[in-house]
């Protein structure tokens, strides 16, 4: 199927983009689309148990937001700069997103609260690559702000509504948004159902923020973002397979932490162990060989995310079920409803 940038596109009223999150995290509306018929049912996320059956497996993303805006001044002339962390390279080096003028490689800047640093690499776009003085992670808590997305025009109350209530990693530039609709109640009520839960960790990177500008979307070059499968986890998965049993990945990043992991399987497995860096690309024609199930929000026109669901859904199906949520008034993005696909 050869689609193009245009495909992927819809019209959103603005008043559709949730600008802040609802009370509480499971009262959010889900849109319920079974793939195979594209019948579509109207429901609340707390009720997400009864399109569940025991021995279903839920994969959950457990990353954690770092603060990873932080303002800065060019040496010596004292022009405005902002960065936003987005991968780190090592103790002392970051990929990061750059604000201001003249971020030219060699430049010093003098992080507001924090350590010096140094531009040591123009990586195209606004992507520079930074090494500070110190490194910059003890600093965050203090200096660093809470990167949320550019058409979030309202300040976050709370800080804590930007992560998942089961993020443990830090590592993030942006929340795995999916799982923003559980609590730890119903956690445990699905738990007492019977409903198992695999922890993987994918750092949220670079494509959150950059939209893909290629009409031939099989060319945009998709960005590496650091993920972690453990045996635990694995063990978890391939279980649940053998059994027959359905693996639900509770967002995007899940299901490209799974899919990355199928590669690396061994014999008749689902998945092997995974740790390191991903450049998994998934646009329709994909054949999943892992996700069964995917619970994931309303995504940004011309985006990865809204290219990989309509890989996972198809595509007719996914633009009909954005249409009929938009005609329902659904909240979109980050804050706004969430979606499950059977």
């Amino acid at each position: 199927m050869s689609l193009k940038l245009s495909d992927f596109d819809y019209h959103l009223p603005p008043e559709r983009i949730a600008q802040s999150p609802i009370e509480s995290r499971d009262s959010s509306r889900m849109l319920v689309l079974d793939r195979r018929t594209g019948n579509i049912t109207h429901t609340h996320f707390h009720q997400i148990g009864d399109y569940l059956k025991a021995g279903d497996l839920m994969v959950i993303n457990q990353t954690k937001v770092i603060p990873a805006r932080l303002y800065a001044r060019k040496v010596p002339t004292g022009g405005k700069v902002e960065l936003l962390l987005l991968n780190r390279r090592d103790t002392h080096t970051w990929e990061v997103l750059v604000g201001g003028k003249g971020i030219t490689t060699g430049k010093l800047i003098a992080i507001e609260g924090g350590p010096g640093a140094e531009i040591q690499e123009d990586l195209g776009s606004s992507r520079r690559l930074v090494r500070f003085e110190e490194p910059i992670g003890p600093f965050l808590d203090k200096i660093g702000h809470t990167p949320l997305p550019p058409y979030i025009h309202e300040r976050l109350k709370d800080p804590e509504r930007y992560q998942t209530v089961y993020a443990r990693e830090p590592g993030s530039a942006a929340a795995p948004t999916a799982g923003l609709h559980f609590t730890p109640a119903l956690i445990d009520h699905l738990k007492g159902k019977g409903i198992g839960f695999a922890k993987v960790t994918l750092h949220v990177g670079l494509d959150t923020f950059a939209p893909v500008t290629e009409e031939d979307v099989s060319k945009h070059q998709i960005h590496t973002e650091w993920c972690q499968l453990s045996l635990e986890a694995v063990q978890k998965i391939n279980a649940t397979r053998q059994e027959g049993r359905r693996i639900v990945a509770v967002g995007t990043t899940s299901v490209r932490v799974l899919e990355t992991a199928a590669q690396k399987a061994q014999g008749g497995d689902a998945v092997g162990p995974v740790k390191g860096l991903t450049d998994l690309y998934i646009l329709p024609g994909y054949r999943f060989r892992v996700a069964d199930a995917l619970v994931t929000n309303f995504h940004l026109p011309r985006s990865t995310l809204i290219m990989l669901v309509s890989a996972f859904a198809g595509w007719e199906k996914t633009l009909y079920a954005y249409e009929v949520a938009i005609r329902e008034k659904y909240r979109f993005y980050s804050f706004g409803d969430a979606m499950l696909i059977l």
